[in-house]
């Protein structure tokens, strides 16, 4: 199915994303020359910045899941009605040979 493989792909890509930035920070943390306040201050930056983007990414998942849950609706509408259609013309299949038979 490809939705599986698009939702399979996505989250691989934030849990890389989010690895990658928790490595990051631990080694600027070793590596970084820098006094324990300007160390402070960048990781609550980068915090910042992280969390704006893991907001923004909820923001388009949210919308896609949206879309998905409108196309959704949409299909079940659909074919409520083609069942609709197909009972209603059973039924009147079903009367047109009552009346045939039994006048």
């Amino acid at each position: 199915m490809p939705n599986q493989d698009t939702k399979s792909s996505a989250e691989t890509a934030v849990l890389a994303f989010l690895c990658g930035a928790i490595g990051g920070v631990i080694a600027g943390i070793l590596l970084a020359p820098k006094s324990g306040e300007d160390t402070r201050r960048e990781i609550k930056g980068y915090a910042r910045k992280t969390e704006e983007e893991v907001i923004e990414k909820a923001k388009e998942a949210r919308a896609a899941l949206d879309e998905v849950i409108d196309r959704g609706r949409h299909f079940v509408d659909e074919r409520r009605a083609d069942v609709e259609a197909a009972l209603q013309a059973g039924r009147e299949a079903m009367k047109e040979r009552k009346e045939k038979c039994c006048s």
